[in-house]
């Protein structure tokens, strides 16, 4: 696959998920809508709209370079999140790249691999959606506790967006990987002016960030939901 990664220039990687996401949101809008006007009310009817869930790959992964990037300006204390995430990205794009008119849709692959049942192998796609969704639920953490409250600690908000998202996922091992990490985290307000476009101002920064924390909340609960589904809710590191 053609990797699509958003626009690097300095601050433009807030309004560019925003528009990735606007994009999938009215695509499962349009087939949740679908869905309804068909009669998927009942337990069984629950389960075929799972089962026909869309969640298109590229633009997932997509918004996981952007994760990249957001983790580039927190620094070197995420080189091995980052490493992970760009593995697990890696991964996904190799299957998509495999078939790409089957696994233009991620659920593809979790059907795929709950059929074959490798959903739960260490080196599983399922495996690595599970903790690129956990990884965007930390990004949506962050940027809520600093558009909510900036003039938190960053340290703090890593912390407590990590505490949040990932350590109930991550062996002890991992957890005390991640104290040492904290050392290293940048001031707040460097964080802050590394998101921003040039001659941006932090009001309007702040609404960016809202805006995309209230667009990539309720994305995530939908996948949340696919992952309950496919019992792939609670697997931990290994």
């Amino acid at each position: 696959m053609k990797r699509k990664i958003m626009d690097q220039s300095k601050g433009s990687e807030i309004r560019s998920a925003i528009e990735e996401l606007s994009v999938m949101v009215k695509v499962i809008g349009v087939i949740t809508l679908l869905q309804a006007e068909n009669g998927d009310r009942d337990a069984a009817a629950f389960n075929i709209s799972h089962d026909a869930a869309h969640i298109p790959t590229r633009p997932f992964l997509s918004l996981c370079y952007f994760l990249l990037q957001v983790l580039d300006k927190i620094g070197p204390t995420m080189a091995v999140l980052r490493q992970d995430i760009h593995q697990n990205i890696r991964r996904l794009e190799t299957r998509h790249e495999a078939d790409p008119s089957t696994y233009s849709n991620m659920v593809e692959v979790l059907k795929t691999e709950a059929t074959d049942g490798t959903a739960r192998n260490i080196t599983s796609c399922s495996r690595a959606f599970v903790w690129l969704t956990r990884s965007l639920d930390f990004t949506a953490e962050l940027l809520k506790h600093l558009a909510v409250n900036p003039g938190q600690n960053m340290k703090e908000a890593v912390e407590e967006s990590y505490n949040l998202t990932l350590k109930p996922w991550h062996r002890w091992i991992s957890s005390a990987a991640s104290k040492v990490a904290l050392m290293l985290v940048p001031d707040n307000e460097t964080f802050i002016s590394s998101l921003m476009a040039k001659d941006e101002s932090y009001d309007n920064l702040k609404v960016e960030m809202e805006t995309l924390v209230s667009l990539l909340v309720p994305y995530l609960e939908q996948i949340h939901s696919i992952l309950r589904f496919y019992h792939l809710d609670k697997l931990k590191a290994n």
